[in-house]
Parts: structure tokens; C-alpha cells; sequence
């Protein structure tokens, strides 16, 4: 397996994270079928992640780039938006590993690398289709935090998804 890092990212590296998220959104557009999200826009872009500029202006935000033995694999954003409403410390807002990187562990590495040094209430929120992440989520709960984790069924107006909720630390 590769050697995994975090590197934190400032926003003079914003570009490389705006690019990123062109992949991560190709990705997803697969689950969107029956909704406007992941469209091409007329200069054959998919859409930016709006909310991006708060991971250098908001308290408990933070955006990493992951690298797999030093090369660029992917990135994570961790912020404390409760999916369920419920109090917490830390949330995975996004997390994404480039194809070539996924099924060799940098996923799962990367996962625990963000996590486990920040200890608290941490929040996961999976949507509903995307069946593959449900799966890779609870493997890395389950190994932070054993049986200790609660998995929530929501489909309400703040998610359509399970919500793994655990505390690290």
C-alpha cells in the first residue's frame, strides 16, 4: 500500500481543490439521474462547490489534500455541519479518493488519518444511493469506534441518507 498523508490546504491551493471537485461531481452524477444536479454547464464544466471559500474563513473548517507516497489522490473537508441536528464536533463535508488510488487502502488510510487525531462527537452522513461509500463509512467507524457506533436512517430536509455518529478519543 501507498504512504498516506494529509496535507493542509491553504488558499492559495484553492484551484487544485476547485478541480478536484470536477472529478468528485463526475462521480456522483451517476446517482443524480433524476435530479438538475451534476449537469454540464455550457462551457462543458461540471458545478463548483459554492460553499468552498468557507474552509478558509470559518471557525472548524478545514480543507487536506490526501496524497498517496506524495502524488495528489484526493481530498477531504471536515466542518461541524450536523446532518442529523444533533450535537457534534467534526463532520466529513466531503471526501474524495481519485479511482486509480481507491481499493489499494489510501481511502481508508486517508479516512482514519482525518479522524483519529481529532478527538469528539463525529458525524458521517452517507446518501442513500451511494451504496458503495455506506459500506466503506462503517468499516471506518467500526474500526475508530467498535460497536460504539449509532447509525441514524434519516430521510428528512436535512439529509436522504444513514448518518454513522460515533465519538473518537
Amino acid at each position: 500500500m501507498a504512504e498516506v498523508t494529509l496535507e493542509p490546504v491553504g488558499r492559495e491551493r484553492r484551484l487544485t481543490l476547485t478541480n478536484l471537485f470536477q472529478f468528485y461531481v463526475h462521480d456522483f452524477s451517476e446517482q443524480w439521474f433524476d435530479r438538475p444536479e451534476g449537469e454540464l454547464g455550457e462551457d462543458g464544466r461540471l458545478q463548483e462547490y459554492d460553499l468552498l471559500d468557507n474552509y478558509w474563513t470559518e471557525p472548524r473548517h478545514e480543507a487536506l489534500l490526501i496524497r498517496a507516497d506524495g502524488r495528489l489522490a484526493g481530498f477531504a473537508l471536515v466542518n461541524a455541519y450536523s446532518h442529523s441536528g444533533l450535537p457534534l464536533d467534526y463532520a466529513i463535508a466531503e471526501f474524495f479518493v481519485a479511482r486509480k488510488h481507491r481499493r489499494d487502502g489510501v481511502g481508508q488510510a486517508a479516512a482514519l488519518a482525518v479522524i483519529g487525531p481529532r478527538p469528539g462527537l463525529w458525524e458521517l452522513a452517507v446518501a442513500r444511493r451511494n451504496i458503495g461509500a455506506q459500506h466503506f463509512w462503517r468499516r471506518v467507524a467500526a474500526q475508530l469506534a467498535g460497536e460504539a457506533v449509532e447509525e441514524l436512517d434519516q430521510n428528512d430536509e436535512r439529509w436522504n441518507g444513514i448518518t454513522l455518529r460515533f465519538r473518537v478519543g
